[in-house]
């Protein structure tokens, strides 16, 4: 667990399936991460998310308020294998979803510093990524607040992302 100014950051567990499918079925949320969620597909990352911290001891967080525990998104690295090549691919992955009570409060970089902060505690540090869709101009000066930069565009799932990075 991680305790911010403002947050508690813990590994995802099955409890937080509500929490989560709330936010990836709201339309504003997930307008540039591919459209509301069915709850499978929730299901399903969340799986994904709990996995990540048994087989490499590290993934995505969830974010609460410290003041009263309201959900807040997910944030943290990951290994996700999206298959966008080895300038991408190799490298830890920055990612972040907050839920829309969350926006324009300055969580996400709150957060995802934090969650940076406990990566490099816990191994070597090194260069990260991530990819944001172009349009999504909050994500972005996020991403800038944290060190990162662009450094290319891909293709995925059909729209074209561009491709950060984050030199140690």
């Amino acid at each position: 667990m991680i305790v911010t100014e403002r947050l508690i950051l813990s590994p995802t567990s099955v409890s937080d399936f509500d929490d989560c499918h709330a936010a990836r079925t709201d339309p504003e949320v997930m307008h540039f991460i591919g459209g509301p969620a069915a709850s499978e597909d929730t299901w399903i990352k969340l799986l994904r998310n709990i996995g990540h911290w048994s087989a490499y001891g590290h993934g995505l967080f969830t974010v609460r308020e410290k003041e009263g525990g309201r959900f807040v998104g997910d944030v943290g690295l990951a290994t996700f294998h999206r298959d966008l090549g080895d300038d991408f691919d190799p490298f830890p992955e920055a990612a972040w979803v907050l839920a829309r009570s969350a926006h324009g409060k300055g969580y996400a970089t709150e957060a995802v510093q934090a969650a940076h902060d406990w990566f490099f505690a816990h191994r070597e540090t090194g260069r990260t990524v991530c990819i944001i869709n172009p349009e999504n101009v909050p994500s972005i000066r996020v991403a800038e607040r944290l060190g990162y930069r662009a450094f290319g565009e891909a293709s995925y799932k059909g729209s074209t992302v561009t491709k950060f990075e984050r030199l140690p």
